[in-house]
């Protein structure tokens, strides 16, 4: 990695990722040092939010769906 790299900040794709990564625990070592010397972490906190308020209504859908196909 050049230093000219280490210098711009993360794209949307990479936050994502790295969010992601992180909410299943599988965040490698370089790129959570990369998310800390590049990222901006209001970035990371509005991401993470919003990642979980969807993983919530995905799951709270998925159970209503199962709820009106099973008849209760």
């Amino acid at each position: 990695m050049s230093d000219e790299d280490d210098k711009k900040p993360l794209s949307f794709g990479q936050m994502l990722q790295s969010i992601l990564a992180a909410a299943f625990g599988v965040q490698s070592g370089k790129h959570r040092a990369r998310d800390f010397s590049r990222g901006k972490p209001s970035h990371f906190v509005i991401l993470g939010v919003l990642f979980t308020a969807l993983f919530v209504l995905v799951i709270f859908a998925v159970v209503k769906l199962v709820l009106h196909f099973a008849g209760v």
